[in-house]
């Protein structure tokens, strides 16, 4: 803005001056500002639009598995040998004597861990998404007391298992399994353990192939009884961002709320393992469509013919513990439940002693006639 003056002394007896405003104004100026600043973020987020669409859709594309390379899954040869270099040395805290096997079925590799007396029963153990075989460290030794224990590496998920085959739903998964437990010549009279996904798998070759089972045992299975929250979505989003902050902060101190509580030594070093062994699978395996764990029927809980035990830990995350036992109780009494306290997803680690105990003393009772 500007002040300008003109005089009218041309006027007998006026000596007034008028003042004559202008004004510059900066409005269209930041107005375009604004406009070019719009624009641009909408170019920016139509871009971050279509390169999530595409990593989406990449995400449910098969792999030829006629082309795959020799370091298969892994991203590279580096990949795979900085995984299998940190696998290796995180296998010596197992805490009792092993062999491995690596058995071949029609969708690939079985990396399989066993340990326990030769002649003693079968116990299979499948592990959490994410995990291997070696998320049972703080179970095996109890366990291997009394059973020939087969700790599995999902052959769709981290560890030693390798497919070769695409696998595109639970039936693949459970004709998987099927084909390792013949290839294991485990019989028809299994004790069968799953953990979280584990623990899902568990329940769907139950359904696929009771006549096979002894006894079976579901630890905070995925799904199954209860839908998983859509919180779990978004953490599971930002966990996979390659920064260990957001693993642990949004996924790790939530899901293993109880044991991140604890600060002795020891629970430190499980809380690291357990973010060093998530880390550095995402880091090195080439991402493979995990098949989506669902809620069982009404119907297919009631048809559960095998012994089962359902354990839970009080501060579950990804259901509410009280509501799954409830379900079960109404819908499947002939299902054993319990609510492990202090405990939450971590429960065979932060109560790993209670929850060795209570399978013990399952699989150890004599099935009624």
């Amino acid at each position: 803005m500007c002040l300008t003056s003109s005089s009218t002394d041309g006027w007998p007896g006026n000596d007034e001056k008028t003042y004559v405003v202008s004004v510059r104004s900066d409005v269209p100026r930041k107005m375009s500002t604004l406009k070019k600043l719009l624009i641009g973020l909408g170019a920016v987020a139509i871009i971050t639009l279509i390169a999530f669409s595409w990593f989406v859709m990449s995400l449910f594309s098969e792999q030829d598995m006629s082309e795959v390379p020799d370091h298969y899954p892994f991203k590279s040869a580096e990949a795979k040998e900085q995984y299998l270099h940190h696998y290796d040395k995180r296998a010596r805290a197992w805490p009792v004597a092993s062999e491995s096997r690596v058995v071949e079925t029609s969708y690939g590799r079985t990396f399989v861990r066993i340990s326990g007396p030769v002649n003693a029963p079968p116990l299979v153990l499948l592990p959490s998404t994410s995990a291997s075989s070696l998320i049972w460290i703080p179970n095996i030794q109890t366990l291997s007391v009394h059973y020939r224990v087969y700790a599995v590496d999902n052959i769709y998920d981290f560890g030693r298992s390798v497919n070769t085959r695409n696998i595109k739903s639970s039936d693949d998964m459970t004709h998987w399994l099927d084909e390792l437990f013949t290839a294991l010549t485990l019989g028809d009279s299994i004790n069968l353990m799953g953990l979280s996904f584990g623990g899902w798998l568990t329940s769907q070759y139950t359904l696929a192939h009771p006549t096979r089972l002894n006894k079976v045992v579901w630890l905070a299975p995925v799904a199954t009884i209860h839908d998983i929250p859509a919180e779990w979505a978004w953490r599971g989003m930002l966990s996979a961002l390659p920064y260990r902050y957001f693993m642990t902060k949004f996924m790790v101190e939530w899901l293993f709320e109880d044991l991140c509580k604890k600060t002795d030594e020891h629970s430190l070093e499980q809380i690291d393992d357990l973010v060093d062994d998530a880390m550095l699978g995402l880091k090195c395996f080439k991402f493979r469509m995990p098949i989506t764990p669902s809620v069982l029927t009404d119907n297919e809980l009631q048809s559960i013919k095998a012994p089962t035990l359902f354990l839970v830990g009080e501060n579950e995350k990804l259901y509410p513990a009280k509501k799954a036992v409830e379900r079960l109780n109404t819908l499947a009494p002939q299902i054993q439940t319990e609510i492990i306290p202090n405990a939450g997803h971590d429960l065979t680690i932060v109560q790993a002693e209670l929850v060795n105990r209570r399978v013990l003393d399952f699989l150890m009772t004599t099935n009624p006639e």
